[in-house]
């Protein structure tokens, strides 16, 4: 197991199921604090599954459960509310999801909305600059953020879901397949925004795309049938992988 110094997230022994089939199985690992990991696999390994878990997103499905433990530095997340859970853990989906009946403005507060704070206008004005600041979206909709956000682009709705997400403060960002919709300049767009937002928060993306993980991730995690198969640095993973299954992966033999 790499040794981690600063982590933010630890999983012991946990098991992800739906129903009696065990989709995760007895993962412990350490995620490093402010860093990009990326989840890798082949489809149907437990990727998405993992990161559910990560936010308690995995427990709304239907006859889904949870076993073994996930702390978050060191509070034991299956233990504390959800949505205290889910305001600390943001989540970025796979297609940009602004709320079709929202304007740009009240998409980037949404989450206030869902958690029934209210906040004065210059405060809420600040938040939402920030947000779109952060998520290099300002300068291209500063003045238009009363229009509903699906007017935007494919790329911008994305950055606007991303700026969404910053709002609320997490300090974590779970990201599924962000760029599988999106064109090649938008993709190079949400990467570097990546690489920009680890400064302030930790960064855990699920990806098929494996010259993308080494562009933009510090470390990897590589699952196979559920099982976390290896995790550690990026360049070491992928340059000296210590499972035959990671380099059959890596190489093509199996996607």
């Amino acid at each position: 197991m790499t040794l981690i110094k600063n982590h933010i997230f630890c999983t012991e022994d946990l098991c992800a199921y739906y129903g009696d089939f065990m989709a995760i199985k007895h993962v412990t690992v350490k995620i490093p604090e402010k860093k990009v990991t990326a989840v890798m696999g082949p489809s149907g390994c437990g990727k998405t599954t993992f990161i559910r878990c990560l936010n308690r997103l995995h427990e709304l499905t239907p006859g889904a459960k949870i076993t073994g433990k996930i702390y978050l530095r060191d509070q034991d997340i299956l233990k504390m509310d959800p949505i205290v859970v889910r305001r600390k853990v943001g989540m970025v989906f796979q297609r940009p999801n602004p709320f079709p009946t929202m304007t740009i403005y009240e998409n980037v507060l949404a989450g206030y909305k869902l958690l029934g704070i209210r906040l004065p206008k210059k405060e809420a004005n600040r938040i939402v600059e920030d947000a779109l600041k952060k998520a290099a979206l300002w300068d291209e909709v500063k003045d238009v953020l009363h229009r509903r956000g699906t007017f935007l682009s494919g790329g911008q709705q994305q950055r606007l879901c991303i700026a969404r997400a910053l709002a609320v403060k997490p300090e974590v960002l779970l990201m599924d397949e962000p760029t599988s919709a999106l064109d090649p300049k938008a993709t190079l767009q949400i990467e570097n925004l990546i690489v920009e937002l680890k400064r302030t928060v930790t960064i855990i993306i699920v990806t098929h795309n494996m010259p993308q993980a080494g562009r933009i991730s510090d470390y990897t995690a590589f699952f196979y049938l559920g099982e976390l198969i290896e995790f550690g640095p990026t360049a070491e993973v992928f340059t000296n992988p210590k499972d035959p299954r990671t380099e059959e992966y890596l190489t093509g033999k199996f996607s």
